[in-house]
């Protein structure tokens, strides 16, 4: 599987913050393809995670109304260690990437 999450954590003043940029389709399942005039099966991100050294800092919970390749940033109070970023779609395909916070 390509990777399909790019995440970065810088740390300032006791705050951390997370970037990330997803690569997914995000099909809400309501578009028809061009050609076969057929719908587009519903295909998306319904979770993500963020854990900061082990703990939870952040669940989001996604519908098909988000865009394709989504990109979240949000913010923590922490510093240091790392930050492991994992999602899992309406289809049971999951990732996660991890970064050190710099």
């Amino acid at each position: 599987m390509a990777k399909t999450i790019k995440i970065r954590a810088k740390e300032k003043d006791g705050e951390v913050t997370v970037k990330c940029l997803m690569t997914h389709p995000m099909e809400t399942g309501l578009r028809k393809d061009k050609k076969t005039g057929e719908k587009i099966p519903a295909h998306f991100i319904q979770e993500v995670t963020c854990e900061h050294d082990g703990k939870r800092v952040l669940t989001a919970y996604w519908g098909g109304g988000v865009s394709k390749n989504p990109y979240l940033s949000f913010k923590f109070k922490g510093s240091g260690g790392k930050v492991k970023l994992t999602w899992t779609d309406n289809k049971g395909e999951s990732d996660s990437d991890e970064t050190a916070v710099k």
